[in-house]
């Protein structure tokens, strides 16, 4: 028999659909002090990583400049056999120039309901002045407890 945790953790299909179609990411990363710096963030799930953008002088990106460890974590459900979530920890690889403007794109499409042709330049601007960080997973922790089919 299966012990608990290996009951409820998904599967690598179920991660990416699972990503795919939550909207709120919880980004913790590292102050100067110390200290964790948690936020949401709007973000993507393309090609098996998780990529969001944030203002290019923002605390993430002074905190990730400095320590590119981060963790990142998206989950739901309002009662315990209705969680599910996956958590990250991993480093931040950070993309500028024109490579970022794909990956502001992608965040802006799945959470704006723009015309496709507002959407460039709509991208064009924001990515003006953001940084795209890409997570570079190093673990990544998934549950979901409708798997236990209501036994705990």
């Amino acid at each position: 028999m299966a012990n608990r945790r290996d009951q409820i953790r998904m599967t690598e299909a179920e991660i990416e659909e699972f990503l795919g179609t939550e909207k709120t990411l919880m980004v913790a990363t590292n102050g100067k002090d110390g200290v964790p710096h948690l936020v949401p963030m709007w973000f993507a799930y393309d090609d098996g990583a998780v990529v969001f953008h944030t203002f290019t002088k923002s605390q993430k990106i002074k905190n990730l400049e400095r320590d590119p460890r981060l963790s990142v974590l998206a989950e739901s459900g309002d009662s315990y056999d209705q969680l599910r979530g996956v958590s990250i920890q991993g480093k931040a690889e950070l993309i500028d120039g024109e490579e970022k403007f794909a990956h502001v794109v992608k965040v802006i499409r799945r959470y704006q309901d723009l015309p496709e042709e507002a959407l460039e330049p709509a991208a064009r601007q924001v990515a003006a002045k953001r940084t795209v960080v890409r997570v570079v997973p190093d673990k990544v922790m998934s549950w979901d407890h409708s798997k236990l089919g209501g036994t705990y």
